[in-house]
């Protein structure tokens, strides 16, 4: 039965269909899916401009391409498009779960771009031609992949699907970003990423295989044995997050100096990088709220988190936990266990933290990648978490504003309610960290050599301690 292509005449926001085609290259060749989404946005009043995209070769069963809501990202991620039309392979039927990739040569391409050009003329909006003509650029798809096997794919209460996967990647170092040269070094990397964004990596973390790797071996190709390491952050705005300690670096030494650990409390736990890391490497006490219990499980069987006296998950609604803590009430309850249970803090009142740390984002890929959610920015809730601060606490939070006037409004709201507000921009053109004071913050001093400043002058956080700036 014939394709009715009048569907495609004209832009109707947020249309996602997909359907399967002969390969225009030979009759023997596998067919070719195609996928069209249009731009959630109301047309232009200019002729809308249409896209295309060839998926990766053997990475048509990825999430980032074989979802609407990866579509979706790919299309927020390519400003001034209305329409975006993604060609590859008909994914194989395999099960997701066992899904191992391995980066193909330059010659294994699905389809060339010359022989697509009848089929995106076909695809486009009438209100696209001008004169007759219809220019459709094809968008390329460039990330740092090189092999990747899925270890587990599972379903949280909350959050939905996810999955976590082991992945080879090559990165540039500073040498080779200054003279420009290519990606030179592997590294192994532990991801976990919801199906709901799937282009954004929720939590990655450093693996270590227990023996050497040859220069042509890849994941998937050969079987691994790992073990996870915390020592370091390489999430891109874990780093800058926990550099902004340098702020209160004089209040936690004061505390160390007299026994006492300082507190964190981290609001969305994801695989757990952060919380591992000050706990691990910083020496804090941390309580961990994450409201999908089956993301706590993924951290514990994947990522390192180890519950003890020093760290404590808690399934809660953030936003609703912090309303708790940030209660008036002199005696009021202390840290909740995932069991319901109460660890008092030995005076039987509420715990106050020296540090907040936000990380949520926007549950809805309709409204494009976005942190934190709207709700997290009422003031009630932000005047919640200054009552759960230590007079001398800092509150962090990962920001991804998706425009200039969110993020205008949302220091402006910041400021009526904290002391002081600082920033660190994590230089990727997509986060700022947001640092806000319950009082004052002191000046810390060039020379000062205290424990956590010695701990941020590793090479992953020295950069972004110097970046903190007052606005």
């Amino acid at each position: 039965m014939a394709m009715d292509l009048s569907k495609f005449e004209t832009l109707t926001p947020s249309l996602f269909t997909t359907f399967t085609i002969p390969n225009p290259i030979s009759s023997t060749a596998a067919p070719l899916r195609i996928a069209v989404l249009d731009s959630p946005a109301p047309p232009p009043s200019h002729p809308p401009q249409i896209a295309a995209m060839i998926v990766p070769s053997r990475r048509e069963r990825d999430w980032n391409f074989s979802t609407e809501s990866g579509q979706l990202q790919l299309l927020y991620n390519s400003p001034g498009i209305s329409r975006l039309v993604l060609v590859g392979n008909v994914p194989e039927s395999a099960d997701d779960s066992t899904v191992i990739y391995n980066r193909c040569s330059e010659n294994d391409c699905v389809i060339s771009e010359e022989d697509l050009i009848p089929l995106l003329v076909a695809l486009s909006p009438k209100a696209s031609f001008v004169n007759g003509y219809v220019d459709v650029p094809f968008l390329s798809y460039e990330d740092d992949l090189i092999a990747s096997v899925v270890l587990e794919k599972c379903v949280g209460p909350f959050v939905g699907e996810m999955l976590v996967e082991d992945v080879e990647i090559e990165i540039k170092t500073d040498a080779e970003v200054n003279s420009g040269e290519g990606f030179k070094k592997r590294e192994f990397r532990r991801r976990l990423r919801f199906r709901r964004m799937p282009n954004f990596v929720q939590t990655e973390i450093r693996i270590v295989p227990g023996r050497e790797v040859g220069q042509e071996e890849h994941l998937g190709v050969c079987n691994f044995e790992f073990h996870v390491d915390l020592e370091a952050l390489v999430h891109p705005y874990l780093g800058p997050m926990a550099a902004s300690l340098k702020l209160i670096s004089d209040c936690i030494e004061e505390k160390m100096r007299v026994g006492v650990r300082p507190r964190a409390l981290c609001v969305g736990v994801g695989g757990g990088a952060l919380l591992g890391f000050l706990k691990m490497q910083l020496d804090f006490i941390v309580v961990g709220i994450e409201v999908d219990e089956e993301v706590l499980r993924v951290s514990k069987d994947y990522f390192g988190m180890v519950e003890d006296e020093h760290l404590q998950l808690c399934v809660r609604d953030g936003m609703q936990e912090l309303k708790r803590y940030g209660c008036t009430d002199e005696h009021s309850f202390g840290v909740h266990d995932a069991g319901g249970g109460v660890c008092c803090n030995g005076l039987g009142c509420k715990p106050k933290f020296d540090v907040i740390m936000v990380d949520l984002d926007s549950e809805d890929p309709m409204h494009g990648l976005m942190a934190p959610p709207v709700p997290f920015v009422q003031r009630s809730v932000l005047k919640d978490v200054k009552l759960a601060l230590q007079k001398t606490g800092i509150l962090v939070v990962n920001v991804i504003p998706p425009d200039d006037c969110y993020y205008k409004s949302l220091t402006n709201d910041f400021r009526e309610i904290f002391a002081d507000l600082y920033e660190i921009d994590v230089g990727n053109e997509e986060n700022f960290v947001l640092i806000a004071s319950a009082s004052p913050v002191e000046p810390v001093s060039n020379n000062n050599n205290s424990y956590i400043v010695k701990k941020l002058k590793h090479p992953s956080l020295s950069q972004y301690a110097e970046r903190i700036k007052k606005i």
